[in-house]
C-alpha cells in the first residue's frame, strides 16, 4: 500500500469509500464508554447523556491503536484534533516514531489539525489531491501544512455544559448561557476555544456566523465544511444564508460522530472553511 490517511474519530468521517483511509475512535466515557466508531448509535448516545450531571470525560486512541491503523502503508498522513483538548497527537506522535524505528524506508507525518471536527477532512482532501497531483511525501507535507494556515474553524453551540464540565469553558459561562437560552459562537484559535459571540435566535445566528466567515476571508468557490449535532434546521438555514451571499461555494454537509456529538451537544454546528492566512492558527509557532 503506497500510502494511507488515518484520522482520530473527532474528523466525524469513519470510512472513505474507495479510499486507504482509517478512523481511528476516540471514547466518550460516563457510566459506561462509548466507542466512536460506526457500530455506535449515536442518537441513543446523546438521548442518555441529556442532562447526565454526574462525571463524563472522553479518552483518546492509545499507540496501538495508532499504529494497528497505520497498517502496512509505506506514507501515512495522521491528522488529530488539536492537541490542546486530547492526547491524541502526542499518541500518534509515539506511533508515529515506533513505526518508522520498525519500518526504516517508510514515513509517516503527524499533524496537529489545531482544531477538531471537519478542518480534519479538510486537511485529508488535500492530502488526496496532492497524492492524485503525484506528488511524493515531502511536496504533499509542504503543501498540506500550507493550506492548513489557510483553515478556519468557528463553532456555534445550543449548550455547552459538557465542555464546562471537562475544563474547556467556565462553568458560571455555561449555566447563565443555558439560563438565557443564548447560543454561543466563537473560533478555534491557536488549538483552543476562543468565545467571540453570545447571540441569540436562529436568525440573528445564522447573520453572525456568515459575518464572521467572510470576516476571516472565506471566498465564493471556496470549500466550507459542517458538522452539525442533530441540528438539521439550522445548518439548512446556515446554508441557505451561506449560498445566497456566495452562490458557488463547495458546501458539504455530515453529521457528528460521538466525540464531536458529546462536546458540540444537541444543535451545535462546527464549521470548517479556506480563508485568507490565520495568523491565530499559524502552524509554524506550534
Amino acid at each position: 500500500m503506497a500510502y494511507r490517511i488515518v484520522t482520530d474519530s473527532s474528523s466525524n468521517v469513519l470510512a472513505l469509500e474507495n479510499e486507504n483511509y482509517a478512523s481511528v475512535p476516540m471514547k466518550i466515557m460516563v457510566e459506561k464508554e462509548y466507542v466512536d466508531n460506526a457500530a455506535l448509535d449515536v442518537a441513543a448516545m446523546v438521548e442518555d447523556l441529556r442532562g447526565h450531571k454526574g462525571k463524563s470525560g472522553s479518552s483518546c486512541p492509545n499507540v496501538g491503536e495508532w499504529l494497528d491503523a497505520f497498517g502496512d502503508a509505506e506514507e501515512v498522513f495522521a491528522i488529530t484534533i488539536t492537541k490542546h483538548l486530547s492526547g491524541s497527537y502526542n499518541a500518534a506522535f509515539q506511533a508515529a516514531q515506533d513505526y518508522m524505528e520498525a519500518h526504516p524506508e517508510r514515513r509517516v507525518c503527524v499533524i496537529d489539525s489545531l482544531s477538531a471536527g471537519p478542518q480534519l477532512m479538510l486537511l485529508a482532501e488535500k492530502i488526496r489531491a496532492c497524492e492524485a497531483a503525484g506528488d511524493d511525501f515531502e511536496t504533499t507535507r509542504d503543501k498540506v501544512l500550507a493550506y492548513q494556515n489557510t483553515l478556519h474553524t468557528l463553532f456555534c453551540l445550543e449548550s455547552v455544559m459538557n465542555l464546562a464540565r471537562n475544563g474547556r469553558l467556565n462553568p458560571a459561562v455555561a449555566k447563565i448561557a443555558g439560563m438565557l437560552g443564548i447560543r454561543v459562537a466563537g473560533d478555534a484559535e491557536g488549538g483552543e476555544l476562543a468565545l467571540c459571540h453570545k447571540p441569540r435566535g436562529h436568525r440573528r445566528t445564522t447573520r453572525l456566523l456568515v459575518d464572521m466567515i467572510r470576516e476571516r476571508g472565506f471566498q465564493d468557490g471556496n470549500i466550507i465544511r459542517v458538522s452539525h449535532c442533530f441540528a438539521d434546521e439550522a445548518a439548512e438555514s446556515f446554508r441557505e444564508a451561506l449560498l445566497a451571499e456566495f452562490p458557488n461555494a463547495r458546501f458539504r454537509l455530515e453529521p457528528t460522530t460521538a466525540l464531536c456529538s458529546f462536546y458540540a451537544e444537541s444543535g451545535g454546528l462546527i464549521i470548517a472553511f479556506e480563508g485568507s492566512f490565520n495568523e491565530k492558527n499559524d502552524n509554524r509557532k506550534f
